[in-house]
């Protein structure tokens, strides 16, 4: 089942890129599962893949998670090349910049959006395609993202598969178990958030309010964390739908 995903992905990847006339992947690196199973699944098309690490204060054990997984790549699959651009700096001038006009979730979503600019920019120089990272649950369920940050990509090869399939999917390509089982993390605040204490429920739990029927008798947890994947769901179908137009 694994290898015939994987070779789906790898496929359609590829069939996209040769639609649009590219023949290069831009991908940013985390840490993380989701952007390790992107990155192996570009690097496995054999079209020139650049993976790209953008530190902004960045916690030491994801940008060592993210440098670990970079070798890996590049020692396993020769057509792919790494770019490091650390942010720090023009990010604390962007903030300077910005003055009162701000919030710390503001700054959190910009650090977001300067790694965006910065892959197109990558991107544009090597007439390439930016390849987004983000998962069914995150993408099509709670909207967990920044708009026009980690959202703003040209095509998402794995916004299809939920969370258990990301980590199923990367431990079968050989992906190092420290990045596949890392604990998540989106990595734009400077304290140790993860991504269940700013969700309020886990990835399993919100893969099974995603696939709930209403047959299911459930408990008043379960309640709980339906109750929490619909309002994430509503406050942030913005980010999900298209955007919308006055029809003249």
């Amino acid at each position: 089942m694994n290898n015939k995903l994987s070779k789906k992905i790898t496929q359609w990847i590829v069939k996209y890129a040769a639609s649009a006339n590219k023949n290069v992947l831009v991908v940013g690196v985390s840490g993380g599962v989701d952007s390790a199973l992107t990155s192996t699944l570009c690097a496995k098309t054999g079209l020139k893949t650049i993976v790209v690490s953008l530190p902004i204060h960045q916690k030491y054990d994801q940008l060592s998670r993210a440098k670990k997984h970079i070798d890996w790549l590049i020692e396993k699959y020769p057509n792919v090349i790494s770019i490091e651009k650390d942010l720090t700096n023009l990010f604390e001038s962007f903030k300077l910049t910005m003055g009162s006009v701000s919030s710390d979730l503001a700054l959190a979503n910009s650090r977001s959006r300067l790694r965006m600019v910065t892959l197109y920019q990558v991107a544009q120089v090597n007439d390439g395609l930016v390849v987004g990272t983000g998962n069914k649950v995150e993408d099509f369920g709670v909207g967990f993202f920044t708009k026009y940050g980690d959202g703003g990509v040209d095509i998402s090869p794995i916004a299809d598969l939920m969370k258990s399939q990301v980590v199923n999917l990367a431990i079968h390509l050989g992906i190092l178990e420290e990045v596949a089982y890392a604990t998540p993390t989106d990595g734009l605040w400077d304290e140790d958030r993860t991504d269940e204490e700013q969700l309020g429920v886990s990835y399993s739990e919100l893969e099974w309010a995603m696939q709930y029927n209403g047959e299911e008798k459930i408990n008043a947890e379960k309640e709980r964390i339906l109750s929490v994947y619909y309002r994430l769901n509503k406050a942030n179908k913005h980010k999900m739908m298209p955007i919308p137009v006055c029809k003249i």
